[in-house]
C-alpha cells in the first residue's frame, strides 16, 4: 500500500525513497512494523480475552501438569493476524498475485482456526470442529488455491513441475499430460496437483497445530521456519542468484520475502506473551493460518520438498501421532507414553522448558541443513 501509493510515485522527486524499492528494506520494516504492533496490542488482547473469559479448555486426557493452565487467555492467533496483515499490506507490493495468494492462505486457514476455536468456546470443552468439517474446509481452501494456481500456469507465472534437491535436472511434473501413450481427462489429470498441494498445505497447517502444545514451542519453529522461507523467496525472485544457484527462478516469490518477514516480526511478538509461562496461547486460529502460510510460500517458490526440513519438527510431530493412533488400531499398544511426541518427552520427566529449547535447537539445524541445499545443488 505505502509502497504503490507514496514511494514509487516520489522515487523519482525524492531520490532517497528509492531505497524502498530494495525488498530486503522493505523486509525489514515489515519485520519491524510486525514486531511493534504485536507488543502494542498484546496486554490490550489479553485484557479483551480474559474479561471476555475466552481461556482455554484442557483435554482430560492430556498431561496432569498442564491442567493449571486451563482459563489462560486463548485465540491468540488473532494477534499474530492483525500483525502480519497490516505490514504485509504497508510494504509489499499489492499488484503481486504471489501476495495475494499468500494473504488468502493464511487468512482461509485462519478462519478454519477460528471456527475450531469458537466451537471449542460454545462447547465450553476441547471439541471443535470434527475431523471431516476440518477436513472438508482444508479441501476446499485448496481448491481454491489449486485452481488459481493452474490459472496462472496457464500464463507461465507459476510452474507445476516438483522441485527435488540435488536432482536439478529431475523436475516430475504434476499434472498428467498423457498415460500410455493415450490423452488424459482434464479432471484426472490434475489429480496429482491437487492431491500433492494439500498434501502440503494441510499437512503443514496440522503439524503447527499438532506442535502447539508446549508455550512458545510452535511459535518459536514458526520464527525459524518463516525466517529460512524468507532467504529461499528472495533467492527464488532474484534472476542472478536463483540461476547461480541452480534454484527455479520463480521472478513473483520475491515479494513473499516480505510476507515472510511479516511473520517473523509479528511471531517473535506473540512469544513475548506467549514465553513459558504462557500469558496467551494462540489456539488453532493462529496456528493453522501459520502452518497454512508457511505452505503456501513453499508451494509458491517452488520449495515444497525442502518445506520437510525445514519444518522437520512439525513433521516429527504428526509422524508420532499417525504412529501412536496406528499402533494402537492395529495392536492395541502405544509406541509412545502419549502423543504428540513433546508429551511423550514430559511423561519421562523432562521439564517443559527443556523440551521446547531441545526441540528449537533441532528446528534451527534442520533449517539451516535445508539452507545448505541451495549450495549442494
Amino acid at each position: 500500500m505505502l509502497y504503490e501509493l507514496l514511494f514509487e510515485p516520489l522515487s523519482s522527486a525524492f531520490g532517497a525513497l528509492r531505497v524502498f524499492g530494495y525488498i530486503t528494506v522493505r523486509t525489514t520494516m515489515a519485520t519491524f512494523t510486525a514486531l511493534v504492533i504485536g507488543l502494542l496490542i498484546g496486554p490490550w488482547l489479553i485484557r479483551r480475552l480474559r474479561s471476555a473469559q475466552i481461556g482455554q479448555y484442557i483435554r482430560a486426557e492430556g498431561p496432569q501438569s498442564h491442567q493449571w493452565k486451563a482459563g489462560t487467555p486463548t485465540m491468540g492467533g488473532l494477534l499474530i493476524g492483525m500483525a502480519t496483515i497490516v505490514p504485509t499490506l504497508l510494504w509489499a507490493d499489492l499488484s503481486n498475485v504471489y501476495v495475494g495468494i499468500a494473504l488468502v492462505a493464511f487468512v482461509g486457514f485462519g478462519l478454519i482456526g477460528f471456527l475450531d476455536d469458537y466451537n471449542k468456546l460454545a462447547k465450553k470443552q476441547n471439541l471443535g470442529l470434527t475431523s471431516r468439517q476440518k477436513l472438508g474446509f482444508q479441501i476446499a481452501l485448496t481448491l481454491l488455491i489449486g485452481l488459481v494456481l493452474i490459472g496462472l500456469s496457464s500464463r507461465g507465472d507459476y510452474s507445476t513441475e516438483l522441485s527435488l534437491p540435488f536432482a536439478k535436472n529431475l523436475q516430475p511434473e504434476l499434472v498428467i499430460q498423457s498415460l500410455l501413450g493415450s490423452p488424459v481427462t482434464l479432471p484426472f489429470a490434475y489429480v496429482g496437483f491437487f492431491g500433492w498441494l494439500f498434501f502440503v498445505l494441510a499437512g503443514t497447517a496440522n503439524g503447527v497445530n499438532l506442535t502447539d502444545g508446549l508455550d512458545g514451542l510452535a511459535i518459536g519453529l514458526t520464527v525459524v521456519c518463516a525466517g529460512a522461507l524468507a532467504i529461499l523467496a528472495y533467492v527464488a525472485g532474484h534472476a542472478e542468484i536463483s540461476a547461480y544457484l541452480d534454484v527455479p527462478s520463480v521472478p513473483l516469490a520475491a515479494e513473499l520475502t516480505i510476507f515472510c518477514g511479516a511473520i517473523v516480526g509479528a511471531s517473535l511478538a506473540f512469544l513475548w506473551y506467549n514465553a513459558h509461562p504462557a500469558e496467551i496461547f494462540m489456539g488453532d486460529v493462529g496456528s493453522l493460518s501459520l502452518g497454512g502460510a508457511l505452505a503456501t510460500v513453499a508451494v509458491l517458490a517452488k520449495q515444497e520438498v525442502v518445506l520437510l526440513l525445514i519444518g522437520a519438527v512439525f513433521v516429527i510431530e504428526t509422524v508420532s501421532v499417525i504412529l501412536q493412533v496406528g499402533s494402537f488400531k492395529l495392536t492395541g499398544k502405544r509406541i509412545f507414553r502419549m502423543s504428540p511426541i513433546h508429551h511423550h518427552f514430559e511423561q519421562l520427566g523432562w521439564p517443559e522448558s527443556k523440551i521446547i529449547t531441545r526441540l528449537w535447537i533441532v528446528g534451527l539445524i534442520m533449517a539451516l541443513m535445508a539452507l545448505s541445499t541451495l549450495k549442494l545443488r
